[in-house]
């Protein structure tokens, strides 16, 4: 008798979920058919149809557990399951709103700032409730520009990736130019020359970035010793390679490298002891004089 009591329980229970269900969509279905008839826009309309898609199995979902659910089990208990349900169903919005409170309060980030999270790089254009609007550069672009495109990064990313703040507290950054010059050229007037093109940029700068380090200083554990430019030297295969390295600000540095290297073209084009360097290769011939044997004369 028992069991009967009980397979009859379950069988009801069965019922009413199919009922419940069929109830729900149907209704989901009429008004989907009214939004098809109604709205011309299909933006708008693909958009209500998901929503109506989602509220019915949302519904569903809940009239299933309260007929499942005992009847001595207490609000708490029905709350407490909903509350998990919903936890593991909105897991990635509620981080996006979690790292959305964190970049109000620690401010990692602003409107206007140029950034990297993960492989995302950009210039910050809007900070929403769920993601970060990032007008991208790099990519297939070199130096820094803009690719043109809006990437919308999920504000929960915050909590996993790095974040790299290209213009905050320091917008300053090192960057560096290599010239290869031959073994046969007067490499240290090149050296010189270079450091004197390098340091008429920094002697507009000098003073502001000193008033930077200066600030940052205070509430940061940093230390630069050397500020000026410096061009390292280095032997390579097929010779002497000069690297410039400056400080530039972030958004200049492919105009601040196009003004070098222009300036450098012109100054290396007045010195006759001073050649560019670059990779060359010999073919040999198997049974056959090298490529730099006289040609043999005919008898």
């Amino acid at each position: 008798m028992f069991k009967e009591l009980i397979s009859s329980s379950v069988y009801l229970k069965i019922v009413f979920s199919l009922v419940a269900i069929l109830i729900t969509y149907f209704f989901a279905f009429l008004i989907i058919k009214v939004i098809n008839r109604t709205v011309k826009d299909l933006k708008r309309k693909h958009t209500l149809r998901k929503f109506t898609e989602y509220i019915a199995t949302f519904i569903c979902i809940l009239t299933i557990i309260l007929i499942w659910i005992k009847r001595t089990a207490s609000v708490t208990t029905i709350i407490s399951v909903i509350g998990a349900g919903l936890m593991l169903a909105l897991h990635q919005p509620v981080t996006s709103i979690a790292g959305w409170l964190l970049i109000l309060i620690k401010r990692p980030y602003e409107t206007g700032d140029r950034i990297a999270i993960g492989e995302i790089s950009g210039d910050v254009i809007d900070i929403r409730l769920f993601y970060t609007s990032v007008l991208e550069i790099g990519n297939w672009v070199d130096a820094d520009q803009s690719t043109g495109r809006i990437i919308h990064c999920p504000n929960g990313k915050v909590f996993t990736q790095p974040i790299f703040n290209y213009t905050r507290g320091f917008e300053y950054i090192w960057n560096e130019i290599k010239i290869v010059v031959t073994f046969e050229s007067d490499w240290k007037k090149a050296k010189d020359i270079i450091l004197d093109i390098g340091s008429k940029d920094y002697m507009d700068l000098g003073d502001k970035v000193r008033d930077r380090i200066e600030s940052m200083s205070k509430k940061y554990m940093i230390r630069y010793e050397k500020l000026t430019p410096i061009v390292w030297t280095k032997i390579v295969d097929f010779g002497v390679e000069l690297t410039l390295r400056y400080l530039t600000e972030a958004r200049k540095r492919r105009s601040t490298q196009d003004a070098i290297c222009q300036d450098i073209l012109n100054r290396f084009n007045k010195e006759r002891d001073i050649n560019f360097a670059y990779p060359t290769y010999r073919i040999f011939r198997e049974g056959e004089g090298s490529s730099a044997d006289p040609p043999k004369k005919k008898k």
